[in-house]
């Protein structure tokens, strides 16, 4: 099919139809007239000889010609199945526009909608009953060269729960990133749905739904079909980067503790999402002028997400000077049941570590008298930190914002959950309650934030400024694992490139604009990381550099080799 790198000559066997329908191949009007005669695609095109140039220029005015999102959402998913190389070409070429169309916010209602939008089959459908078969599916020749997997169950979409197959959107929209920003090749990547039914019943009901129509399974029959899974990855690309996506809290940090040392995989819900945020939080102590370590830091949504944002933060302040015990303390976890105290039901393994007394509201004044709420804490606590991963819009709420004002100088305030519909505040009602106080940093792209006359863009602390890079160095590192410290290092290279490093006037995080070159920074870093603790290959700085540059691919059209012709001639 595709010979060589995408940036030698390309040779194909495909001649006509079939090479204008390979996504990888096509260049559509950009073929030369050599091109065309050597492969029969006289009559299939127009006479034009275009650029890719002004291809972007054409679907970029039809992108901005539709009314709404999920229109482009559509758009754009068909052109990425029709021409990957213009796809990127587009995306690379305007990203802070078309970010929030290919991934969230709109992705959330791209996976809500997958069945109706479903044209043609991308990545894998691997179902239950066709668990004895996962080996023989991933055999065939066309996934040779897979560098990157994302692989969800569709259980926990965003903020919005089951999506069942329609899962599937998340993980193209994934790998759509770690190309765009992160630069890896769309032809090593494969999209992922792990179908093991669904519990949402407007998707059992739906006549077009195109999921496995089944109740989700659970328990033994679960864990042996991804263990399955998991054994024949290994068993087929021995170093491949396997991420885990949007898992429910029962599995996610489960099957990551299961798997984190038999290959190099992580889950970005728990890992990447404690990296950005990590990383943003420590880019604010630039504003408030208060180290990590003196931080009392809040977080509603004690899920994975939740609990890997705190054990991501402990460790820098134990790295900063604190004991494991007060690191710990500096840390309030509130959930459904509210606070996490010790003796509370069904607390999960992973929220230990984080249990306050069950005698810390002693001589609070509360709402509830059996249940410690997120206004509670932050009344008594005095939180200098509030960061949102609950999916509960509009939880924080007017009263905790101007709270925590009438305490601290300068709160950060974070509500990171998304898509938009579940924030759990809008950046500007933060900005309005706090009088311009509060330093914010949001989950999605909100429209920026006018004060006095002046508008000032809101922090995106969104994994998409993370997991790229940790993507991109670890396969071209060819890293073992993903560790802890590779994930540390990503977010403390994330902070060394905040504007307010240099000027506390300035913004928390670099522009959108700039994800591809915040990507090639973290991935060496991240690279740089597996190396000194002896998950990759030894490599000098220079050599881990030109390892991470020269895996870069770059959306730009390849030329066919001129060799003689193979469509017959009259």
């Amino acid at each position: 099919m595709i010979s060589a790198k995408q940036s030698s000559p390309l040779t194909s066997w495909m001649t006509g139809h079939d090479l204008l329908s390979d996504p990888l191949l096509n260049k559509g009007t950009a073929f030369t007239e050599a091109e065309r005669d050597r492969f029969g695609l006289d009559g299939y095109l127009p006479p034009h000889i275009g650029t890719l140039s002004e291809q972007v220029e054409r679907r970029l005015h039809a992108v901005r010609a539709f009314e709404t999102d999920i229109e482009r959402y559509a758009f754009l998913r068909e052109l990425q199945d029709t021409n990957e190389t213009l796809f990127f070409a587009l995306i690379a070429e305007h990203l802070e526009e078309l970010l929030p169309v290919i991934y969230t916010p709109t992705v959330g209602l791209g996976c809500q909608q997958f069945s109706k939008l479903f044209q043609r089959p991308r990545g894998l459908f691997l179902s239950i009953p066709h668990k004895n078969r996962i080996r023989k599916i991933l055999s065939h020749p066309r996934f040779d060269n897979i560098t990157t997997i994302v692989v969800t169950d569709g259980e926990r979409i965003l903020g919005l729960g089951d999506q069942g197959a329609g899962g599937m959107g998340i993980s193209i929209g994934k790998l759509a990133l770690y190309t765009a920003c992160g630069g890896i090749n769309p032809a090593t990547t494969l999209p992922i749905i792990l179908d093991v039914g669904t519990d949402n019943p407007e998707c059992l009901a739906d006549p077009l739904y195109i999921g496995w129509k089944h109740e989700r399974v659970r328990g033994p029959e679960y864990d042996e079909f991804v263990d399955e899974f998991v054994e024949a990855v290994i068993e087929r690309w021995p170093h491949v980067l396997l991420q885990w996506e949007d898992f429910a809290k029962a599995n996610a940090t489960r099957l990551l503790e299961r798997y984190r040392t038999r290959l190099c995989t992580f889950n970005d819900d728990v890992q990447g999402t404690a990296a950005v945020a990590t990383g943003t939080l420590l880019s604010a102590m630039n504003v408030t002028g208060r180290p990590l370590a003196e931080q009392r830091i809040a977080i509603f949504g004690a899920g994975s997400a939740g609990c890997g944002i705190a054990s991501l933060l402990c460790q820098e302040m134990m790295n900063e000077g604190l004991s494991p015990e007060d690191a710990a303390s500096k840390f309030y976890l509130i959930d459904r049941d509210g606070l996490l105290v010790e003796g509370m039901k069904e607390i999960a393994p992973f929220q230990e570590a984080f249990l306050q007394s069950p005698d810390i509201a002693a001589n609070w004044r509360v709402e509830h008298p059996n249940k410690i709420t997120l206004f509670d804490v932050v009344e008594n606590v005095r939180p200098t930190v509030l960061i949102g991963v609950s999916g509960q819009p509009g939880a924080f709420t007017r009263a905790i914002v101007e709270s925590m004002c009438r305490n601290v100088e300068r709160p950060v305030i974070f509500p990171l959950s998304n898509p938009t519909s579940r924030a759990e505040a809008t950046p500007q009602d933060i900005d309005v309650w706090s009088d311009g106080k509060a330093v914010v940093g949001a989950g999605s792209p909100y429209p920026a934030i006018k004060r006095d006359g002046v508008k000032r863009k809101v922090a995106q602390t969104n994994n998409s400024y993370v997991f790229p890079g940790i993507g991109l160095g670890a396969v071209a590192i060819k890293a073992t694992h993903v560790s802890d410290g590779m994930m540390m290092a990503a977010a403390k290279t994330l902070a060394t490139m905040s504007p307010s490093k240099t000027d506390p006037n300035g913004a928390i995080l670099p522009p959108v604009s700039a994800l591809r070159d915040v990507a090639r920074t973290i991935a060496i870093a991240v690279a740089t990381q597996a190396v000194r603790e002896g998950l990759a290959p030894h490599a000098s700085q220079e050599e881990v550099t030109a390892r991470v540059d020269a895996f870069m691919w770059k959306p730009l059209y390849s030329t066919f080799e001129e060799l003689p012709p193979i469509w017959p001639r009259n």
